[in-house]
């Protein structure tokens, strides 16, 4: 892919108006939803049927990936004994790479961003999962921030990048 580009976006507690705001402020047209579970109790707002309603009426299209691209899969096999997901095994499935070629292929056409729930793209699947992918298959990943401000991954890889403390040596 020639300069491919794919954002991320964590709904966070937003309000639904503030999260459109975030996504028509960096000209999003499309949320790929990578939820594994695309629903919240504690802001239902973000329920998926009633979420991509609301995405549509905002002019902004929404596509769920979970299943393929979701962070909790539902196999034991992909856990450690902690209870950890093993994201270089899920990464290797092939539920996951044609997740990853279907948003891949959708960015070609649309300016893509992924979303979880983690508004800290450094604790989030859609970095240490989705991003890191992306980026190993030469797809420059840009992450919007809560406060609309924008980290490229090449920044956020950055040691105590997106943590709120600096880096040791800055």
């Amino acid at each position: 892919m020639d300069a491919a580009e794919i954002w991320t976006v964590g709904h966070s507690t937003h309000p639904l108006p503030v999260l459109a705001g975030l996504l028509r402020r960096h000209r999003i047209e499309v949320l790929a939803d990578v939820r594994s579970q695309p629903f919240s109790r504690r802001n239902p707002q973000f329920n998926r049927d009633s979420f991509a309603s609301y995405l549509e009426g905002a002019g902004i299209r929404h596509v769920w990936l979970g299943a393929g691209l979701g962070g909790r899969p539902p196999e034991a096999e992909f856990y450690d004994g902690q209870g950890h997901v093993l994201y270089d095994a899920v990464a290797s499935t092939e539920r996951f790479l044609s997740g990853l070629e279907r948003l891949m292929d959708g960015a070609e056409r649309y300016r893509v961003a992924v979303m979880c729930a983690e508004e800290n793209p450094a604790r989030c699947h859609r970095r240490l999962l989705v991003a890191r992918a992306l980026v190993e298959r030469g797809v420059t990943v840009r992450h919007i921030r809560g406060d609309g401000s924008v980290i490229g991954e090449e920044d956020l890889a950055l040691p105590g990048a997106g943590t709120g403390q600096g880096a040791l040596f800055e």
